[in-house]
């Protein structure tokens, strides 16, 4: 099958980090997911995932990395940054594009700054350079959830921050269901990841990014807010900035040109 779809792990000391890969490409695109992926791993998903990214097959091999799977408190977000890192190394990769989102968007930008040698292009989608008071307010939100194990309080409100009314009027319809859909045996695994977020605060640091990159924003972001965007490009200086008009968080799920916006920038520039 031309997806080529394997799934895959790491050993980072005494855990392992899961990935998932597709296609059949010669250059190198990471993706790096946001604070979702502290719910649910990538483990076993390659086929599934692979669907969404079918246009980038002939010209890249496409990596979707998890966090590791046992994470110590504290763990901050330049450290998951270091250890994607150690992860490329143990892969063999020199230099690859790479793209996060949100959270994995914070992620990227530390590996950006600490290892500039390992990342040829960034794109850097509905993420932040700090943690704003919108975003601390998120978070919070969906720390107290978690830690009352209320699931489907969790996810609405997810939902509800991330997509537009559109999409929300078709979405609502599970909303009966949503609670047992995904629901971890633990939240220690999100709460973890949560609460590196607080901590975040590359602002000073952006200038260190050399690379060319890609910045997409939503403006009616209700979770980061589009001013983020604008501030990476002020910072940034190879950056360029697109910010969907009508879409918010999700704007990388909904809008249906987003892989053709990211593919022609990593072949263009």
């Amino acid at each position: 099958m031309f997806w080529n779809a394997k799934n895959g792990e790491v050993t980072l000391g005494d855990t392992k980090m899961c990935y998932v890969s597709f296609g059949n490409g010669n250059r190198t695109l990471i993706l790096l997911p946001g604070l979702s992926d502290g719910l649910a791993t990538v483990k076993g998903k390659a086929i599934m995932l692979a669907t969404q990214y079918i246009p980038f097959f002939e010209r890249y091999t496409v990596y979707m990395f998890s966090r590791k799977n046992d994470m110590p408190e504290g763990y901050s977000i330049r450290d998951m940054a270091e250890d994607q890192a150690k992860a490329m190394d143990i892969l063999g990769f020199k230099k690859a594009c790479v793209m996060g989102v949100s959270q994995g968007g914070m992620i990227a930008q530390y590996l950006a700054i600490d290892h500039q040698e390992l990342v040829e292009k960034l794109v850097l989608v509905v993420t932040a350079s700090r943690t704003n008071s919108m975003i601390q307010e998120c978070v919070k939100q969906w720390i107290g959830f978690a830690k009352q194990g209320k699931h489907k309080e969790l996810m609405i409100d997810t939902a509800e921050k991330s997509y537009s009314p559109v999409y929300l009027n078709k979405y609502r319809k599970l909303y009966p269901i949503i609670g047992f859909i995904g629901k971890p045996l633990s939240y220690d695994r999100f709460l973890i990841n949560a609460n590196a977020i607080f901590g975040f605060d590359s602002w000073n640091e952006l200038n260190k990014i050399i690379c060319p990159t890609f910045i997409i924003g939503g403006e009616a972001d209700k979770t980061v807010g589009v001013q983020a965007s604008c501030e990476m490009k002020e910072q940034i200086a190879n950056s360029e900035l697109y910010v969907y008009p009508e879409l918010g968080h999700a704007a990388y799920q909904e809008a249906k040109d987003f892989n053709q916006r990211v593919f022609r920038f990593l072949e263009t520039h």
